[in-house]
């Protein structure tokens, strides 16, 4: 008798059963991630692609805070009918510096990946504080209070220099530059091009309506205004990338 035909002996036997299941489950583990160990990095780099300006990094921080990520994601699948609606599916490499990541299908809003510059200032800050009037049909609740909240990061320097700890690439110059950064990118005023220098497409300039103070909403509305915009769709190729 092959051993196929003692298969019930197994089957019967919870203890044999869960050891089993466990030895088939090891050897696809194995087969799965061991050439992992072998490359260098799993996801390709893509030409554009920088790590978040402190005023971004605050406003990903409140996007995290106030749980935006339950109800829209920021990954669009290589589909037609998500590719016709939001742009060009998601490269993994858009998300290489997300700690944590923002991908996933859950959906009660619309995606945001490349919702970037696809509508003003005003429309962001009108939407996040009455959405109903921008968009009747909509569920969100109201951000108002983000207007009125100052942005408070009690150590700038100390938010990049935790993201370098985990191989976000944030230099010593953007480390010792990081609160006058943060400053300089909602102030219309502001000399900018050493900003521009370290973070190349960075939007500039009044986000919330009030120069005159730097608030929660400045960040938030910096951090949307960044999303799917680092990366020129026009020179990519799909099947060899950048290289």
């Amino acid at each position: 008798m092959s051993i196929l035909d003692k298969h019930h002996h197994i089957e019967r036997n919870a203890t044999l059963l869960l050891v089993g299941s466990l030895f088939v489950v090891s050897i696809g583990g194995i087969v799965e991630i061991a050439p992992l160990f072998y490359l260098e990095n799993t996801v390709e780099k893509v030409e554009g692609m920088r790590p978040y300006s402190p005023l971004e990094l605050a406003g990903r921080n409140i996007y995290v805070r106030e749980g935006c990520y339950v109800c829209h994601s920021q990954m669009i699948r290589p589909f037609r009918d998500e590719v016709e609606r939001y742009g060009h599916y998601s490269l993994a490499a858009e998300s290489m510096y997300d700690h944590p990541f923002q991908w996933g299908s859950k959906r009660t809003g619309p995606d945001l990946a490349r919702v970037g510059d696809r509508y003003s200032n005003e429309w962001h800050v009108q939407h996040l504080t009455e959405p109903r009037d921008v968009v009747p049909e909509s569920v969100m609740p109201s951000y108002a209070f983000l207007k009125e909240t100052p942005l408070k990061v009690t150590d700038v320097s100390m938010e990049l220099k935790a993201n370098k700890a985990v191989g976000v690439p944030y230099s010593d110059e953007m480390i010792e530059n990081a609160k006058a950064d943060l400053a300089a990118q909602a102030d219309p005023d502001a000399d900018t091009s050493g900003l521009l220098a370290r973070y190349p497409k960075a939007k500039v300039g009044d986000f919330d309506g009030d120069p005159q103070k730097l608030t929660e909403m400045d960040a938030l509305v910096a951090y949307l205004q960044m999303l799917g915009t680092l990366v020129d769709f026009s020179t990519y190729d799909d099947a060899a990338g950048y290289r």
